[in-house]
């Protein structure tokens, strides 16, 4: 009998649908408290995950989903950052 190895689901913050942890983009509060994109997956800090889509960052910002999962103030230039680097990655 072969073994079925299990896929990481994680929440999108923006539109809430569980999605395979590969096919979402990890946002991170560092150590330090910046907000970055986290494309390894592998730096330290708090993580929430958004889908590859500037709609579910607008939704995110909107509803401040994020400011929620980091339990702190995220300025307008944080988001206009994430957008940029989001435009590029996709």
């Amino acid at each position: 009998m072969q073994k079925v190895k299990k896929i990481p689901q994680r929440q999108c913050v923006g539109c809430r649908t569980m999605k395979d942890k590969k096919a979402l983009i990890r946002v991170v509060r560092t150590p330090e408290g910046q907000i970055v994109l986290d494309a390894t997956g592998k730096k330290s800090g708090r993580g929430a995950y958004l889908c590859p889509d500037m709609a579910c960052l607008k939704k995110a910002r909107k509803s401040r989903a994020l400011e929620r999962a980091f339990a702190l103030e995220i300025p307008d230039a944080v988001y206009d950052a994430l957008e940029a680097q989001m435009a590029q990655e996709v």
